[in-house]
């Protein structure tokens, strides 16, 4: 099933697992399923890239024998060409890869696609969209981060919409099929302007498991405006 192609006309969420309780790990998959989200989204952070070290393709794994929900896969690592095939064979859907993180991009972005994956390519706050422009032809997906990477509970970085009007814009004009996603800072006050900038697919982690009622949450999130 073309996971992306098939969804493309609703408003989308991720529920970021990285704002989980990890020692809930199953009721976590629990609470997104019932609340209807679309996918989970798992940041898999080195150290490196960013400050902090998450979890990588065992969690995953882990996760998939007790998910059917399509995994939304964020690689905030350098050189992530080195793990992807073990993402990828750990159940990941959509592989995302950050454009400051490896030298070949278009390389690497093919790799993901020869392994049958949905590629998606993320910029962070101070990376603008001509760093990514020659790649937008061979991606299913653009991530742009609404925070700097690496922590949850940030504030909304509110002048990276202008970044996802521009990506609309490109799409459009040129006829490209990725998704646009928004990741960081995202809740009650953040959602509309987000998706009146032309976002698809929303991410949350912090406001979602905070949340007392997350399938009102997920609901609010994908009625739209």
């Amino acid at each position: 099933m073309d996971i992306i192609n098939n969804m493309k006309k609703n408003i989308l969420f991720s529920a970021s697992f990285l704002s989980s309780d990890f020692t809930e790990m199953k009721n976590n998959i629990e609470i997104i399923e019932s609340a209807k989200a679309d996918f989970i989204h798992f940041d898999v952070m080195d150290g490196n890239f960013v400050p902090v070290i998450t979890y990588g393709e065992k969690m995953i794994s882990d996760c998939r024998k007790i998910s059917k929900l399509p995994f939304d896969v964020h690689l905030m690592i350098n050189r992530p060409e080195h793990l992807i095939p073990e993402i990828a064979a750990a159940g990941a859907d959509i592989i995302t890869i950050q454009a400051e993180s490896t030298i070949h991009l278009h390389r690497v972005v093919t790799q993901i696609s020869e392994l049958k994956k949905k590629a998606g390519i993320c910029i962070i706050p101070s990376t603008p969209i001509e760093n990514i422009i020659e790649l937008l032809p061979f991606v299913d997906l653009v991530l742009i981060m609404t925070v700097n990477p690496g922590y949850g509970a940030q504030e909304f970085i509110w002048e990276m919409l202008e970044k996802v009007k521009k990506l609309k814009q490109i799409r459009e004009k040129h006829n490209y099929k990725y998704l646009l996603e928004v990741d960081g800072g995202i809740n009650q006050e953040t959602y509309k302007p987000a998706l009146e900038a032309g976002v698809d697919l929303i991410v949350a982690g912090s406001a979602f498991f905070n949340c007392p009622a997350p399938s009102k949450f997920v609901e609010m999130i994908k009625g739209g405006f």
